[in-house]
């Protein structure tokens, strides 16, 4: 009899709506049930120190409205817990070269890890942005048979400064460079949402019109412009994550 190591989907999302809505939108572009995943919500006691890599496949990290740049003095005790949580967990991943796939704010706990500086020179508005694929991206398992440039759905107030040393640039964009990284061969991390979908970007553009990412009259301008854009190819990004790690044990 065979059997799968469930995947750990980690939230960190203090809205019900905005958390319940990403965690379906992760099942449904990445082909998994609940059965298959594991899904702890970590913004209000952080991640649990006796979490094992040992239990699971693979590990997804979705968003948050926490700013890493943020200075210290104004973040909140969990957020200062919720990085050290990171910290702690991503010595082993990348020791261990674990599959991880961090969006968002997996990216920037990702690339705070590896020494990367996190500022608001690369904040983006919330929309659909054109991304280039790089050499390096045309040969990952992931990103193999792409076009040259695919669309995604993104919006952040913080990114990358550059790319973290030792780290695979493979995708990247005009108004903000590391889009996508790689760091061994099973740790990714993305700036946009490879989940996002109009329904999602919807709620977070609504839920999220006062927390800066964008000014609060330009919402419904914001999603009606992201009903109209569709992003197979960054879903199909999570789907080959999702393929290449959840295996047969």
């Amino acid at each position: 009899m065979t059997s799968k190591k469930t995947v750990l989907i980690l939230q960190l999302r203090p809205e019900d709506d905005t958390s319940d809505n990403e965690y379906q939108a992760f099942l449904k572009y990445g082909a998994l049930t609940e059965a298959q995943t594991r899904r702890l919500r970590i913004e209000k006691n952080g991640i649990p120190e006796t979490l094992s890599l040992d239990n699971y496949s693979a590990i997804i990290v979705g968003g948050s409205p926490f700013d890493i740049s943020e200075s210290d003095e104004r973040k909140s005790a969990i957020q200062h817990k919720i990085e050290a949580d990171f910290n702690r967990l991503l010595g082993q991943v990348v020791k261990h070269d674990f599959p991880f796939f961090g969006a968002c704010s997996g990216n920037g706990l990702l690339g705070s890890y590896l020494g990367t500086p996190i500022s608001r020179r690369y904040g983006e508005a919330v929309g659909c942005v054109t991304l280039d694929i790089t050499e390096a991206g045309k040969t990952d398992p992931l990103l193999s048979d792409f076009p040259d440039q695919i669309n995604v759905l993104l919006g952040h107030k913080e990114a990358c400064d550059s790319v973290p040393q030792g780290a695979t640039l493979l995708m990247t964009g005009e108004s903000c460079p590391v889009q996508m990284f790689r760091v061994g061969n099973n740790v990714y991390a993305t700036q946009f949402h490879p989940e996002g979908d109009a329904e999602g970007f919807s709620l977070r553009i609504e839920i999220y019109k006062h927390h800066g990412y964008f000014e609060p009259h330009e919402a419904e301008q914001l999603i009606q412009a992201v009903c109209k854009k569709p992003t197979p190819y960054a879903h199909k990004i999570l789907q080959r994550f999702v393929q290449r790690y959840y295996k047969e044990l």
